[in-house]
C-alpha cells in the first residue's frame, strides 16, 4: 500500500496564491499605472486645450483691442484732419476778410485821396478861372475908362479908372482875407458890389454919351465891370462856407431826404407799436370782461345754491380785502360750513358714497346677503325712506341740542346724524323743522 504526502500540495497551493496575489497585484499596479498615465494625458491634454484656448482668447481679445486702437487711432486722425481742415478753412476765410478789408480800406483810402485830389484840383480851376475872368473884366473896362476919364486939360483924371476898378479888385482881395482870418465877409461883399455898379455906370453912361466909345462898348464895358467881381466873390463865398462848415444846398437836400424817410419810418414804427399796444389793450379789456361775468355766473350760482357757504365766503372776502370771492376763499368758507376739504363734497355726498362703496366691496367680496342688506338700510341701519314722519322725541332732542348750541342756526345735519344716529335725509328734516320753529 503506497502511502502519499499532502505537504507538498500545502506548499504548492500557497506559491499558487503567492503567484495570483502577486499577479494580481501586478496588474492592478499596470492599471493603477495606466489609468494614471491616461490621466495625466487628459490632464496635459485639457492643460494643453486650455492654454490653447487661453491663447486664442488673449490673441483674439489683443486683435479686438488691436483693432479697437487702430479704429481710435483712425477715428483720432480723421478728427484731427478734420480740425485742421477746419482751422485751415477758417485762415483761409480770415485771409480773405481780411485781405477784402485791408481792399475795401484801401479803396475807400485811395477814394478819399481821389476825392481830396479832385478837390484841389476843381479849387484850383475854379480859383484861377474866377480870376481870369476878373483879369478879363478889367481888360476890357480899363480902356474904355481910361478913354472916357481921358483930358488933355486935366491929365491926372486918368487915374479914375485904377480907382473905380481898383476899388472892387482891393475889396475883392479883403473879402478873401476875411474869408482866410475867418471875419464877417458881408461888408467886403457889399462894397465890392458898389465899386461894381459904380464903374458899370459910369462905363454905360459914357458909351451912350460918347460917339468915340459907342454904345456897344459901353455895354460890355459895364458887363465886365459887374461880371469879374461877380463871379471872384462867388468863388469867395463857396470857400467861406466850406471852411465854416455850412452845408451846401445839395447837401441840405440829401439831409433832408434822409431825415424825412427817418421820419417815415419812425411814425410808420410808432403806428405799428400803436396798433399792437390797441390789440393788445383791447384783448385785455375783452378777457377781464369775460373773467367779470365768469365771476358774476360763479357768485350767483353759489350764493343761490350754497347760500351757507356763501355768507361764510363773503365774511372771509371781506375780512382778507379780497375783490371778489376768489377759488381759495370759496375753499376755505367751503372747509369752515361742511368740514370737506374738497370743494362740492357735503357730508351727504361722503355718506352716501362710502355707503355705495361698502355695497360694491360686499358684492366684489361675494357677500349677497350684506350687500343687500346696504342696499336697504344705511350706513347707521335707519330706513332710506324719506317721507318717515318726525317723531316728538327726536324733535325734543334736537331742540335741547340747539338749547345747548345757543342758536337753532347753529345745528347741522351732522351733528344731529351724530346725536341720533340717524340718516343724512332724516337729520337735514329735524333741521329745517326745528329752525322753522
Amino acid at each position: 500500500m503506497t502511502t502519499y504526502s499532502t505537504e507538498p500540495r500545502t506548499d504548492s497551493a500557497a506559491d499558487l496564491g503567492a503567484m495570483a496575489l502577486a499577479t494580481a497585484t501586478t496588474e492592478e499596479i499596470r492599471l493603477l499605472a495606466q489609468t494614471e498615465s491616461e490621466v495625466a494625458k487628459i490632464k496635459a491634454q485639457a492643460e494643453a486645450d486650455a492654454i490653447r484656448v487661453q491663447a486664442e482668447a488673449d490673441a483674439e481679445k489683443q486683435r479686438l483691442a488691436n483693432a479697437r486702437a487702430a479704429m481710435k487711432l483712425e477715428a483720432e486722425k480723421a478728427a484731427h484732419a478734420k480740425r485742421l481742415a477746419e482751422l485751415e478753412a477758417a485762415r483761409v476765410k480770415a485771409e480773405a476778410e481780411k485781405a477784402k478789408a485791408e481792399s475795401e480800406a484801401e479803396a475807400q483810402a485811395q477814394a478819399e485821396v481821389d476825392r481830396a485830389e479832385e478837390e484841389r484840383r476843381t479849387e484850383a480851376t475854379w480859383k484861377w478861372g474866377a480870376r481870369g475872368i476878373y483879369a478879363v473884366g478889367l481888360v476890357i473896362a480899363a480902356p474904355i475908362q481910361f478913354l472916357a476919364f481921358w483930358d488933355p486939360a486935366r491929365p491926372f483924371l486918368v487915374a479914375a479908372p485904377a480907382l473905380l476898378e481898383g476899388l472892387a479888385l482891393v475889396l475883392a482881395f479883403g473879402a478873401a482875407w476875411a474869408v482866410a482870418h475867418r471875419r464877417d465877409v458881408m461888408p467886403y461883399r457889399i462894397g465890392i458890389m458898389v465899386g461894381a455898379l459904380i464903374a458899370a455906370g459910369i462905363n454905360l453912361w459914357h458909351g451912350m454919351t460918347d460917339e468915340a466909345i459907342g454904345l456897344n462898348a459901353g455895354l460890355i464895358g459895364a458887363l465886365a465891370s459887374i461880371g469879374g467881381p461877380i463871379v471872384l466873390m462867388a468863388y469867395e463865398h463857396g470857400i467861406a462856407q466850406r471852411r465854416d462848415g455850412i452845408p451846401s444846398f445839395r447837401e441840405q437836400r440829401d439831409a433832408k431826404k434822409v431825415a424825412e424817410k427817418a421820419e417815415k419810418e419812425a411814425a410808420a414804427k410808432a403806428a405799428e407799436k400803436k396798433a399792437t399796444d390797441e390789440a393788445r389793450a383791447k384783448e385785455k379789456e375783452e378777457t377781464q370782461k369775460r373773467a367779470e361775468a365768469e365771476q358774476q355766473r360763479r357768485d350767483t350760482d353759489r350764493q343761490q345754491r350754497h347760500p351757507e357757504v356763501w355768507e361764510v365766503a363773503e365774511a372771509l372776502r371781506s375780512a382778507r380785502g379780497a375783490e371778489s370771492v376768489i377759488e381759495q376763499i370759496w375753499a376755505d368758507a367751503w372747509y369752515r360750513v361742511t368740514g370737506s376739504k374738497t370743494v362740492g363734497i357735503t357730508p351727504e355726498i361722503e355718506a352716501r358714497s362710502r355707503e355705495a362703496q361698502a355695497r360694491m366691496k360686499a358684492a366684489v367680496d361675494g357677500d349677497l346677503e350684506t350687500a343687500t342688506t346696504l342696499t336697504g338700510k344705511g350706513l347707521h341701519g335707519v330706513d332710506v325712506e324719506t317721507d318717515r314722519p318726525l317723531d316728538e322725541d327726536d324733535l325734543d332732542r334736537v331742540r335741547m341740542l340747539a338749547s345747548e348750541l345757543g342758536d337753532p342756526g347753529l345745528l347741522s345735519s351732522k351733528n344731529i346724524r351724530e346725536l341720533l344716529n340717524c340718516r343724512t335725509e332724516y337729520a337735514i328734516r329735524l333741521r329745517d323743522a326745528i329752525r322753522a320753529e
